[in-house]
């Protein structure tokens, strides 16, 4: 016996992937964007070396945006991949 309900109109909405998605900051997370920029910054100003914060912030910011392009939750998961057990590896 299946009874079919009927639901509201309106019932079900589209879901918009900007939801479902981090917030990212120049492509990347914005919790590491702050976090890159905050050490960067105190490489370059606070320990007046800037040949070496500018362009480590660079290639981090780049890794990162690369990272965040193919899986934009790559911070979450990192972790666990390194903590689980590689059963595969060759």
């Amino acid at each position: 016996m299946t009874q079919s309900i009927e639901e509201p109109e309106d019932y079900r909405l589209p879901l918009r992937t900007s939801l479902t998605r981090p917030i990212l900051l120049a492509g990347v997370p914005r919790a590491f964007a702050v976090l890159n920029g905050t050490i960067c910054a105190a490489i370059a100003f606070g320990l007046q070396q800037p040949l070496i914060g500018i362009p480590l912030w660079l290639v981090l910011q780049a890794c990162a945006a690369w990272a965040a392009a193919r899986d934009p939750w790559f911070l979450d998961t990192w972790p666990r991949h390194l903590a689980k057990p590689q059963f595969f590896a060759s």
